[in-house]
């Protein structure tokens, strides 16, 4: 969410495109994931590749020590997939229902990424965002 505080206009896309997709004012439900994942856009559609967003080189299978959360190799989560579509469920509800903003008056190039280390990741200044309903 904070990577689309920073950069309002992929928001807005994010935002035009679920709209066109799932329509204004209807809710966002798991069925619906399907209809965003175009084929004529994304290579191999039905599968989670986060590379094609970050431009990383990260296996999501669980081979990487980065996902240590899901475990890694014949140990890894078996609720892995379950994650994964939650994840795009979810951060679809948050974009579709609600218009985000900075707190503070802050531009959204001040957001601050660094993070401070712990038994879990936090950002060192935590980020405030207000959601108002669409």
């Amino acid at each position: 969410m904070a990577e689309l505080l920073y950069n309002p206009e992929v928001l807005s896309k994010a935002k035009a495109k679920l709209e066109q997709i799932i329509g204004k004012g209807n809710a966002v439900v798991e069925s619906g994931i399907d209809r965003l994942l175009d084929a004529s856009i994304w290579e191999n559609p039905n599968s989670f590749k986060p590379e094609r967003f970050m431009g990383s080189e990260i296996d999501v299978k669980g081979r990487n020590f980065k996902l240590i959360p899901f475990g890694a190799g014949r140990r890894m989560c078996p609720r892995l997939p379950l994650a994964l579509r939650m994840l795009r469920l979810m951060l679809g509800l948050l974009i579709h229902t609600f218009h985000w903003k900075v707190e503070g008056g802050f531009k959204p190039k001040d957001i601050y990424f660094e993070e401070k280390f712990g038994l879990t990741l936090h950002k060192a200044k935590p980020l405030r965002a207000i959601s108002n309903m669409v």
